[in-house]
């Protein structure tokens, strides 16, 4: 609660009898008072302050006096419940200077700009947990790492044979199980299994047949090929993004790619203090012209092929997560920490609008078209948005865990998703559930891809799929048309993070933690060729002639294997 010190009580008296024109009486005691040593500004004290005081007083003892009617009168000073907290708020010279109304604005400011500060300390601490989580994962995949290159040394003389008896045993313990699995599916027949018990076929790509890009200092997380040419894109932990430029010869050393071959992005200066900046989403223009980056410091960022930084955007307050150019390259969208989506402009530079409809952090969006996309968020939620709409106008919430990744079909009809719970599902605007609910996995789906094949695309001839990588170590295709599972990849030993498709749709390449890039042929239904690297693998892709493909890696480098070979 406020007080009034007896220096400014002294002062109002003075005050008020120099204004009531008893000038003797004030200079009598303005002198015994000390009031020329006050430090009061005078100009802040307004005339008559002593009487309006007095008749605050005599209203709140009036008020103190009907106790019924003191929480109405003070609601009308602030509408919180806790009004004691609200004067904390307050000065002595507020409530002499300010009207009622006045007061009322005082606290408005001050309680928002308190909100901020905390707010603010929130969102702080939300950056070191998921910036934490990170540097978890980085250090439980190193574990991984060492325990099962120890395991192989100590096993490799009967790795083969054990590996051969322990897969027949799994599909004659799960046969049971799987046929169980297709029923509920609503789909007769079963899925075919294949497995890597052979590998008299698989070409095991060695150092002539891999690029290896070396220069980043910390994990890379993410690449991507530009649609126009030659150039690759990679985001590291060692807050850069780097632009490469692959030429058509069979093999580069580390060594060729400097200053002209590799373009550093900074998204920190040199020797700064600032907490990470992790490159966490890059993407490209459909032109191959411009590429916008996100990172851990809620900004996204656009880019010239030259390494101009063309485009600071700036409105999360959180890291980004996700980041898509739409097919116009007029607007670019990102999902972050923060709960929010937001529609950049990329004309203007500025943000078009913000999508606020999730309770948690937003880990995937896609555009559908040039003005909706979904976005999928750890609150087991999907929202399809418009731009200009204030409300999403679908809304998708079977999932029972955190949503990780979601894809919209080549013609923008059939929506994807995959979850913790286990599962993939397939959802259509028409309807409120979901059209397919793909549940033979036995842990997290991380990521799913749909095959460039169908209708309004450049293979029509071939059927649509859908792939879909897990923490349980396999690669699932489904047939979408039909509701079923097509068949499982089994070839890794950890977690599968990342899957491509070929351009022609032919192919399929998986990277995981198990160090190894797999190579599919779909038509053969087995692998044909392997590469296998010094750490876990997040992300591959193929560059749009469909002979090479890049894979970025947790011991900080980017290879490219030439498919060619």
């Amino acid at each position: 609660m406020a007080s009034i010190t007896s220096v400014e009580l002294n002062y109002l008296i003075f005050r008020y009898l120099q204004e009531s024109g008893f000038t003797h009486s004030a200079f009598a005691f303005g002198y015994e008072a000390c009031i020329n040593k006050c430090q009061i500004d005078g100009s802040l004290v307004p005339p008559g302050a002593l009487v309006t005081f007095v008749q605050k007083g005599l209203q709140y003892l009036e008020m103190e006096a009907n106790l019924s009617n003191v929480r109405i009168a003070l609601h009308f000073l602030q509408a919180d419940s806790d009004v004691d907290e609200d004067y904390l708020f307050l000065q002595p010279l507020d409530l002499i200077t300010k009207d009622v109304y006045e007061l009322r604005r005082t606290i408005k400011e001050r309680r928002k700009n308190e909100l901020k500060k905390t707010k603010e300390k929130e969102l702080d601490k939300q950056r070191e947990e998921a910036h934490g989580l990170v540097k978890d994962r980085e250090k439980q995949v190193r574990k991984r790492e060492r325990e099962k290159e120890t395991e192989r040394t100590e096993e490799k003389p009967r790795e083969k044979e054990h590996s051969y008896h322990n897969d027949k045993e799994v599909d004659t313990n799960h046969e049971d199980q799987k046929n169980v699995r297709n029923e509920e599916n609503g789909v007769s027949g079963e899925p075919m299994e294949i497995s890597t018990t052979s590998t008299s076929q698989i070409v095991e790509l060695t150092s002539c047949d891999v690029t290896i890009l070396e220069g980043h200092t910390s994990e890379v997380c993410a690449c991507a090929w530009s649609p126009s040419g030659s150039l690759l894109a990679s985001g590291s932990g060692d807050s850069t993004a780097r632009i490469w430029r692959i030429g058509d010869g069979t093999n580069q050393s580390s060594s060729q790619n400097g200053p002209a071959g590799e373009i550093v992005l900074l998204h920190v200066k040199a020797k700064t203090n600032e907490k990470s900046k992790d490159v966490t989403a890059i993407d490209w223009n459909i032109d191959g012209t411009l590429l916008a980056t996100g990172s851990y410091d809620g900004q996204a960022r656009i880019w010239s092929t030259d390494g101009e930084l063309k485009s600071t955007l700036t409105r999360h307050k959180g890291p980004i997560f996700s980041l898509k150019w739409n097919k116009k390259c007029d607007y670019i969208v990102t999902g972050s920490c923060d709960k929010t989506a937001v529609v950049w402009d990329v004309k203007t530079e500025g943000f078009k609008q913000q999508f606020e409809f999730h309770s948690g952090p937003i880990l995937d969006v896609d555009w559908r078209n040039n003005v909706s996309f979904a976005t999928s968020s750890t609150d087991h939620m999907i929202y399809v948005c418009k731009i200009g709409e204030t409300s999403p106008i679908k809304t998708f919430s079977d999932h029972q865990g955190e949503v990780n990744c979601l894809k919209w079909d080549p013609t923008g009809t059939l929506l994807a998703s995959c979850s913790d719970d286990v599962t993939a599902k397939i959802w259509s605007l028409k309807q409120d559930k979901c059209v397919h609910d793909f549940k033979e996995h036995d842990k997290e789906i991380y990521t799913i891809r749909w095959s460039p094949t169908g209708p309004g695309t450049n293979n029509p001839n071939l059927p649509l799929l859908l792939a879909s990588a897990s923490f349980d170590s396999t690669v699932k295709l489904w047939d979408v048309e039909q509701g079923r599972l097509l068949c499982s990849l089994t070839g890794h030993r950890e977690p599968v993070y990342s899957v491509a498709f070929s351009p022609n749709g032919e192919y399929l390449a998986s990277g995981s933690l198990d160090k190894s890039v797999l190579i599919w042929s779909l038509k053969e239904s087995k692998i044909i060729k392997r590469y296998t690297g010094n750490g876990g693998i997040f992300e591959v892709c193929w560059n749009k002639e469909g002979d090479k493909i890049a894979a970025c890696f947790a011991n900080n480098v980017v290879c490219v294997l030439d498919f060619r070979r």
